[in-house]
């Protein structure tokens, strides 16, 4: 299937659904305390999303129960959001997707509730470093699988390990497009589909600390790693305008 090009009034369109998506995720963020909810932080989110004109697009995608994927400690990525009262020292990782007029946005962050380990700072910074580190290096006529080598060696070099069977993708009309977009190189980076103007994707790294092998639990949702330590996850829409790309995603 090609990859979508967009023209820079669907851009727009785009970056309004994505300043939503934004907009919940700082809010999650400022309200992210000890004694919080899950489900409490999920609602409120949820009401901002609809107070401004969106749908949350993961309520009801691929039969997710909830707007908000809350995904604790050990949970990398897709936690369903429960009565879980935050505590000190907890990893919370949110990620969120809207529709706005036909249009999707999404974008994730993780945190850590009150005073963190510096292990667990370390963690989190991996996968919000590896996300602007490969969006600063985006540039058209580079190859999707360069920029999955890109995003891996960030990783390895902090330490850790990207999870695997799970990626970044296209984003547009749909919430999932092409190209998929891995954080490892499978094959040769030289290879597969050209980064080109009007390219709309999601990046989103998604790190372990010493096994990248994912593990879905019972709810058919939480994904954790084999090795059973905690995970981040943080991810932006990105769109190619004038051969590098912007991120459409913040509030």
């Amino acid at each position: 299937m090609a990859i979508a090009l967009r023209k820079p009034q669907e851009i727009e369109k785009l970056r309004a659904a994505n300043k939503i998506v934004g907009g919940a995720l700082e809010l999650l963020r400022a309200n992210t305390k000890v004694g919080m909810s899950l489900k409490e932080l999920d609602a409120m989110a949820e009401d901002y999303v609809r107070s401004h004109g969106a749908k949350p697009s993961f309520k009801g995608l691929y039969g997710f129960p909830n707007a908000v994927c809350t995904s604790l400690n050990q949970v990398i990525i897709h936690g369903i959001p429960s009565n879980y009262k935050l505590q000190e020292g907890d990893v919370i990782g949110f990620d969120i997707g809207t529709e706005l007029d036909g249009w999707f946005g999404d974008a994730a962050i993780s945190m850590g509730v009150g005073e963190i380990s510096a292990e667990d700072a370390a963690l989190i910074a991996c996968s919000k470093d590896a996300l602007y580190h490969a969006i600063d290096n985006i540039k058209q006529g580079m190859r999707f699988k360069e920029l999955s080598f890109i995003l891996q060696e960030f990783i390895k070099d902090a330490g850790y390990v990207p999870l695997r069977d799970f990626c970044g993708h296209g984003i547009g009309k749909k919430p999932h497009e092409e190209p998929q977009i891995p954080n490892y190189l499978d094959g040769k980076a030289k290879a597969g589909p050209k980064i080109k103007n009007g390219m709309v994707f999601c990046l989103e790294p998604m790190i372990c600390q010493k096994d990248s092998k994912p593990i879905i639990l019972e709810n058919k949702w939480d994904v954790v790693s084999a090795d059973g330590l905690r995970g981040s996850h943080y991810e932006h829409t990105v769109a190619v305008i004038n051969g590098k790309a912007e991120i459409l995603s913040l509030a």
